[in-house]
């Protein structure tokens, strides 16, 4: 149960993986509030764990954290965890938020000794103030800047002792100086349907919402391997449940009221699926330019790119190549229709691709 603030995907998705503010307002009274709540992540959660233990037995501050991953996989929760297991205070703010060296400082300044700093979508954050970053990680100093031109000086600030713990969906984005300050580094992969079924489960008891395991388990398959996902549904489903049924989620209920609102059974959406018919009713599975799908579809390029794709790409739907986008085997067998004979592609992700460059 476990989510995080993303910034490519559309919130009015359902099965987006930004919070909105519904999501935001719901997710305080879920998020766990220890590792032993915490659900899924269990190699970054062991190895964390070490980590604030031997902090706690020195008696001194945690080393610095990274997180990386997908939105909606636990980074914000994990962060708020790590102040409440080391019994400290937490500060959260983001890259985006922090435009100058000076805005930096400010908030470096006013930290208490021990106190965790959350700094979401890290590699947003403006080089000056990226680069004051390094030293106040590294030696607890900050050099204030008074004055301008050739009159400025610099001002050495001494920092207490903190623990920042960085979150981001694109670590490679990150200068290899600043991944180098992080004592831990830790990444956050998507969720198994077993480990989303007991979100949902544990969720539910929460908001008290009669879920069977049959119906847990429709809600899991569902949810794109993203806990922030499983409990939108899983509130979309209540609705319904206590609308048009008994309020008890069942399987059947479950699939009803996702049918609903768009979402099939292996979680894909409305444009999900218009990319996936576009690129095979119209051009017969591929390849296909990202420009002329977009165009297929109704929307923008940066949407059928960022939005839709990855999620097709992960499940195997649909592969990127030089040539274009083609549809893979699974796109033509999950939406029941037949390849074309010969049809450019249909073979290419399940076979290394041959099929693509005529070899």
């Amino acid at each position: 149960m476990n989510w995080d603030d993303a910034e490519t995907e559309m919130p009015e998705r359902l099965v987006g993986a930004a919070a909105d503010h519904e999501d935001q307002a719901v997710e305080a009274a879920l998020r766990p509030k220890d590792l032993g709540e915490f659900i899924g992540q269990e190699r970054v959660r062991q190895q964390l764990d070490l980590v604030l233990r031997a902090a706690r037995q020195r008696g001194g501050t945690a080393d610095h954290v990274l997180l990386s991953g997908a939105p909606g996989l636990g980074k914000t929760t994990l962060s708020m965890i790590i102040a409440a297991e080391m019994g400290v205070p937490i500060r959260i703010t983001s890259g985006p938020a922090i435009q100058h060296a000076g805005d930096l400082a400010a908030i470096l300044s006013s930290l208490t000794e021990g106190e965790v700093l959350f700094l979401d979508e890290l590699h947003r954050m403006s080089r000056p103030a990226e680069e004051m970053l390094y030293m106040a990680m590294e030696d607890f100093r900050v050099d204030v800047i008074v004055g301008k031109g050739p009159g400025a000086t610099a001002i050495p600030l001494e920092l207490p002792p903190f623990t920042l713990v960085g979150a981001t969906t694109r670590a490679g984005l990150l200068p290899p100086p600043l991944r180098d300050r992080f004592g831990f580094t830790g990444h956050m992969e998507f969720y198994s349907p077993a480990e989303l079924e007991r979100v949902v489960h544990r969720s539910a008891g929460l908001l008290d919402v009669a879920v069977d395991p049959a119906g847990a388990a429709e809600i899991a398959g569902r949810s794109r391997g993203t806990p922030r996902i499983a409990n939108r549904l899983l509130r979309r489903v209540r609705d319904y449940a206590q609308v048009r049924a008994d309020g008890v989620v069942t399987r059947e209920v479950a699939a009803q009221a996702l049918e609903v609102y768009e979402v099939d059974p292996r979680g894909l959406d409305r444009l999900d699926r218009a990319v996936l018919h576009a690129l095979l009713k119209l051009f017969g599975g591929g390849p296909v330019g990202l420009s002329t799908l977009a165009v297929a579809v109704g929307e923008e390029r940066e949407t059928v790119e960022e939005v839709a794709e990855p999620f097709l790409v992960r499940e195997g739907l649909l592969a990127r190549t030089p040539r274009g986008r083609v549809a893979t085997r699974a796109a033509w067998d999950h939406l029941g229709l037949v390849p074309p004979q010969g049809a450019g592609g249909t073979s290419g992700a399940g076979s290394g691709q041959t099929g693509l460059f005529g070899s």
